[in-house]
């Protein structure tokens, strides 16, 4: 059943009553409110386009003489509006969106607990930063060594992101989500060791 106005009570299944031309309450789910399908990668042009072309739709000043109600939809849909593109343009946190929009944990991952195979890595890493902070100079290209590493892995991961967002896109299948939510906790993982890396003491 379509929602009806709340002006004049017709069918206003838009953002605007068809009737009555009022602004109805937004969406509170950022791909409804942009009128677009749920997706890990969507298109970010017509993003874009849709953003610009809402944002003078629904801009507070042009509804200083319209209703009170009208006004004060305007400022929550600008503020959705802001929220939702400064979501849905960025992939990690679009992907988190996504996740917990399908009922995914999406709270805090720890970060101390190393990956299996990324051991032996974090042993070197930390024992360079280790011999600089004692002054052995001898160990900064070892750092920038592994610094390359962690982005190359960082980028790899990007990749098969990507390839797994299409997967969902196409099938909407849930185990398809899981692998998604893993890439992004060693995604996570990686990326502080890249900052760790990039963190280096000054030479002596």
């Amino acid at each position: 059943m379509s929602p009806t106005c709340w002006n004049c009570g017709k069918p206003a299944p838009s953002r605007f009553c068809a009737e009555c031309r009022a602004l109805q309450p937004p969406a509170s789910d950022y791909f409804a409110f942009f009128e677009i399908p749920r997706a890990l990668a969507p298109d970010l042009k017509d993003l874009e386009k849709r953003f610009y072309a809402l944002s003078r739709q629904l801009h507070p000043d042009l509804f200083s003489r319209k209703s009170a109600r009208e006004q004060e939809y305007s400022l929550e849909s600008t503020a959705i509006l802001n929220d939702a593109y400064r979501v849905l343009k960025d992939p990690v946190a679009r992907t988190l969106y996504v996740l917990k929009q399908e009922g995914f944990d999406v709270g805090e991952q720890s970060t101390k607990d190393v990956p299996p195979e990324l051991l032996e890595e974090v042993f070197e890493l930390n024992m360079a930063l280790e011999e600089l902070r004692m002054g052995d100079e001898d160990a900064r290209p070892q750092l920038e060594a592994a610094r390359a590493r962690f982005r190359k892995m960082r980028d790899e991961l990007d990749a098969d992101l990507q390839r797994q967002f299409a997967g969902w896109d196409a099938s909407q299948r849930a185990e398809t989500l899981a692998a998604v939510r893993a890439l992004l906790n060693r995604r996570k993982y990686i990326t502080n060791l890249i900052d760790k890396a990039s963190h280096v003491p000054d030479r002596v």
